[in-house]
């Protein structure tokens, strides 16, 4: 095991971002807005020398990494993975649905109308099973199984770093948002969403988690 670094970028914004649109495994390309800003943190970052670097499979992250990636001063020594481990959540049969309304008929059963008002409740984790449980097709991903997949992620990780190491991960936005929940000790403000193309930082120091910034705007 050991101690290293994980610069936790979003990707840049999509058209289903544009359009506040539920994106989970679904996938849309970059706006010529997010590629502007995820070039923005690609400068930003481009001295840090990063010794591996990581992205979740969908092709917003994909393309994300890529740009950070070809900017750094590492980069002829970068070969970036694709993590399935790091996708976003998985919203079953609300993937693609107008985002108030997918909430809207997650909450109701709970008295709750938005995700901000189910969030500000019960938290992060109570959203995806309420989601599972309003899935008609039982396909949404539950809390447990999303869990059970990101700490995955994160022993995968852990089987290329050394100490000291800086690791670039290329992710989501709902997921950068629930680890920053789970291991941030209470210190940030989570009504918002990271923005796009933002940074957070996180230590991990032989298999425990600190997340130490949340969703820095570079550049």
């Amino acid at each position: 095991m050991a101690k290293y670094q994980i610069y936790l970028v979003r990707h840049g914004k999509t058209w289903f971002n544009q359009y506040n649109k539920m994106q989970g495994w679904s996938d849309t390309p970059l706006t010529p807005e997010g590629l502007e800003a995820a070039k923005v943190t690609a400068d930003a970052l481009k001295d840090v020398p990063f010794n591996d670097a990581f992205s979740s499979d969908a092709r917003r992250a994909i393309d994300t990494c890529k740009l950070i990636v070809d900017k750094n001063v590492n980069k002829d020594n970068l070969d970036p993975k694709k993590l399935m481990e790091f996708r976003e959540q998985f919203y079953g049969y609300f993937e693609g649905m107008n985002s108030a309304e997918a909430w809207f008929i997650v909450g109701q059963p709970h008295g709750e109308r938005t995700f901000a008002d189910i969030l500000a409740k019960y938290g992060l984790d109570a959203t995806r099973d309420f989601m599972r449980a309003a899935d008609p097709f039982d396909n949404a991903e539950n809390a447990e199984e999303y869990w059970e997949r990101v700490d995955r992620g994160f022993e995968k990780l852990d089987e290329y770093a050394h100490d000291g190491d800086k690791f670039l991960l290329v992710t989501h936005g709902t997921t950068i948002r629930s680890i920053t929940e789970r291991y941030g000790h209470g210190k940030f403000d989570l009504t918002q969403s990271p923005r796009n193309a933002s940074l957070t930082m996180l230590t991990r120091d032989n298999g425990e988690n600190t997340v130490t910034s949340y969703g820095k705007v570079l550049g």
